[in-house]
């Protein structure tokens, strides 16, 4: 046995237990969703339906940037709360470089001119970005409540109603719904999406407002305390993930998170690669950032142990693409040094309490809760066939993400990069031809082609080389992944000519 083969062995071995503690943890918040413990709000607090003038007043804020193809509806919908008009404002934050100003302005001045109390704020500079916007646009919001979305939201109508009631508890600082989705059938890569983002918004941010642990305002479709905001210490620019920092700022200082569940805003997913990609690379480095800035100050906090530890992993949720990256890649030399390290397989059954905790978790999320009009027969066919796709493609995107999380760590620095929206809600929309769309093939999507090569050529040749096929599906699975990763990246670019 020689060194080399011992290290690559140790350095799969960490990855696979960094793997299986991260997915048991995940199971720890499953638990805490299940048992639904006492720390959920018990009685609905919706405001009653009148025109009262003991309403609070809240502003909304749209912070916006180049988004030409939604800014309209957005506007349009904001405007068709049920909230009393003299009870809130809206402020369209634009920091647009296109035409998106003209046509954001015409309809702020549309609904102005019916009475509505609406402003356009425009920037130039674009300084801190979304976290910038947002804090430039506190010094002219008059409201006791801040509510915020981003461009491709559409809330229901009685979203303040419903929200704003649970703001009666003097110490909740924050209120996050559940995103809905509107293109959630549009293709396979929304439909995958879509599974990952319901086990976010069910299993886990239920579970951990279940099991009062640390969690997060989701940067939209959510209502801040302003006094919260700002004892906090406000919005800051030094992480990508601006919300994730204010969030944990907030809980420390002793404010509380309420997360709804039942209150769902509809927003639409990406509906390309290249831009899923980006919105991938903001979440996982920016989480990075947070976990850099904020994890000394959670472990010197006077808070239990369970918090420090769930609010831990949840920082470093985007390191589980570096384990699932060295993990594959280095599987490959595991196979032909089987034999060379003796290694008896049947202890690595523990690793498969790994699949059990995450199949466990989206099955509960995507299968239990499901929101769809389908059977429950229907939806278990359907979770079936789509959740190896979904593994698949999150390792395919592993390669991406990895680069993300280590420049987080690392400290550089990179300009907010929004994910472009297409007003994309039914299969007959289109985003061929569109503008925002990405113009040249990156090297890591040539990286991610030879990934794809790579587990090919091992999943063919591997286990008639080494008499094994122990590896032979995980590495099928890998070369789909990278190549449809790949792919996708390519095609999606192609539109655009």
């Amino acid at each position: 046995m020689d060194t080399f083969s011992v290290i690559i062995f140790v350095v799969y071995f960490l990855g696979l237990v960094y793997i299986t503690v991260y997915c048991l943890m995940q199971s720890h918040l499953l638990y805490y969703y299940k048992k639904n413990g006492s720390n959920l709000p018990k009685e609905p607090v919706e405001v009653a339906d009148t025109d009262s003038d003991e309403l609070p007043f809240v502003t909304v804020q749209l912070p916006i940037f180049n988004e030409m193809y939604v800014v309209e509806r957005l506007i349009e919908n904001i405007a068709n709360f049920n909230y009393p008009r003299d009870r809130f404002e809206i402020h369209v934050l634009d920091d647009s470089t296109d035409e998106t100003t003209r046509i954001a302005k015409a309809k702020v001045d549309e609904y102005k001119s019916k009475g509505y109390q609406i402003d356009y704020i425009h920037r130039t500079n674009r300084v801190g970005y979304k976290a910038g916007a947002l804090k430039e646009g506190m010094d002219q919001a008059r409201g006791e409540f801040i509510a915020i979305f981003d461009a491709d939201f559409l809330p229901y109508p009685d979203f303040l109603r419903k929200t704003i009631g649970y703001f009666k508890d003097p110490k909740i600082g924050v209120v996050q719904t559940r995103w809905e989705h509107i293109n959630k059938d549009y293709s396979l890569l929304t439909r995958l999406q879509a599974m990952q983002l319901d086990v976010h918004f069910t299993v886990e941010q239920k579970g951990r407002f279940s099991g009062d642990c640390l969690l997060q305002f989701n940067g939209t479709a959510g209502v801040w305390r302003r006094k919260t905001i700002e004892d906090a210490g406000g919005w800051e620019a030094d992480t990508l993930t601006e919300d994730l920092d204010l969030s944990y700022r907030a809980q420390l200082k002793g404010w509380r998170i309420a997360y709804l569940e039942d209150v769902g805003s509809p927003a639409e997913l990406p509906s390309e690669m290249n831009g899923l990609k980006s919105q991938q690379f903001r979440w996982t480095k920016g989480g990075a950032e947070t976990a850099k800035k904020m994890l000394p100050t959670i472990w010197k906090a006077k808070i239990p142990l369970r918090q420090k530890v769930h609010g831990t992993v949840h920082l470093m949720g985007s390191s589980i693409f570096i384990s699932v990256l060295l993990t594959a890649i280095l599987s490959v030399p595991i196979m032909f040094y089987i034999e060379d390290l003796s290694i008896n397989f049947t202890y690595g059954a523990v690793f498969y309490l790994a699949i059990v905790a995450l199949v466990s978790v989206y099955y509960v999320a995507n299968v239990q809760a499901s929101r769809g009009d389908d059977g429950y027969f229907k939806t278990l066919f359907k979770f079936i066939f789509l959740f190896p796709m979904f593994l698949s493609l999150s390792m395919g995107l592993s390669l991406h993400n990895t680069i993300a999380v280590i420049q987080g760590y690392l400290g550089k620095k990179s300009a907010f990069i929004r994910t472009p929206k297409f007003n994309i809600k039914g299969l007959s929309d289109t985003f061929k031809q569109r503008k925002y769309l990405e113009g040249k093939i990156s090297w890591v999507t040539i990286m991610e082609g030879l990934l794809a090569l790579y587990f090919l050529v091992a999943a063919v040749y591997g286990p008639t080389t080494t008499g094994t096929y122990a590896f032979f599906v995980y590495h099928l699975m890998l070369a789909f992944g990278f190549g449809a990763i790949c792919y996708y990246s390519v095609r999606h670019l192609r539109l655009r000519r």
